[in-house]
């Protein structure tokens, strides 16, 4: 079976940038597989795409070397299931509380007997290749988000769920989980200390742990903090970003143009 490198590498103690997807293209998702990123997570839970767009997206990111990775809507067994099978080597599971939902997730994730995964590997077979029946449960990713308040009082019961590879954390609805007022909140000390509350229990128990950013300050400094896994931005916000910085600059020229001829 094709090996999920991000997961080794996150096994291993190591770290990787990836970038999320939420624009619903397949030569979107192809182009950015083809920047580099040790991993790209198509964001079924926001973005604007649904499962039809993620059937296309997924054959587009596996032109290249990034991993593949889906946020399902929500921690359903099927959603997940459905997932895997088009070709995710990974869910990123949004709103688990406790450890009993932590465990439904991994559930999904697993065939038989470490989980309930319905076999049915449609395109997942073909992208995984041989062995993947029988290497699927140790190569796919099972990833919770950690991001509200009931998740923090069970922080440490979700962090030892057999089976689960690691937290992410969603900034904004963990600020809202902490009584801050969401995003633009990253820089209150209630924040900083309740992400490094759970860097810190992920790493006590030997879990690996990522991030969600949207800039590269950020994933700088979440990176030398030590996770695991950061998310550099979105398709979408490098587009607005890069268009908004070229349009200015052009914008300057034709203006000193426009002082120099009066015209």
């Amino acid at each position: 079976m094709r090996e999920n490198t991000a997961l080794t590498t996150w096994r291993e103690g190591g770290q990787t940038i990836g970038a999320w997807l939420s624009i619903g293209n397949a030569y979107t998702a192809e182009t950015m597989a083809g920047m580099g990123f040790d991993w790209l997570c198509v964001d079924l839970q926001h973005g604007m795409l649904s499962y039809d767009d993620l059937k296309y997206m997924l054959p587009a990111i596996s032109t290249r070397e990034s991993i593949p990775l889906v946020r399902v809507p929500w921690n359903e067994p099927y959603e997940i299931m459905k997932a895997l099978d088009a070709g995710a080597y990974g869910v990123i599971v949004p709103m688990v509380n406790n450890r009993e939902e932590a465990l439904q997730a991994v559930a999904a994730c697993r065939y038989p007997p470490d989980g309930g995964r319905s076999f049915g590997p449609v395109r997942a077979a073909m992208y995984g290749g041989r062995g993947y029946a029988s290497e699927a449960n140790s190569q796919i990713a099972c990833i919770a988000m950690v991001e509200t308040a009931e998740a923090l009082d069970n922080l440490d019961e979700i962090a030892t769920t057999p089976g689960l590879d690691a937290i992410y954390i969603g900034p904004s609805d963990l600020a809202y989980a902490i009584g801050l007022n969401g995003p633009g909140d990253f820089e209150n000390p209630k924040h900083i200390e309740t992400v490094n509350l759970i860097y810190e229990t992920c790493r006590k128990h030997g879990l690996a742990v990522g991030m969600h950013t949207g800039s590269l300050a950020y994933t700088n400094r979440y990176l030398e903090q030590g996770f695991n896994f950061v998310n550099l931005g979105t398709d979408s916000a490098f587009m607005a970003r890069t268009a908004v910085s070229e349009l200015s600059q052009a914008k300057q020229t034709k203006e000193a143009e426009r002082e120099k001829t009066g015209y």
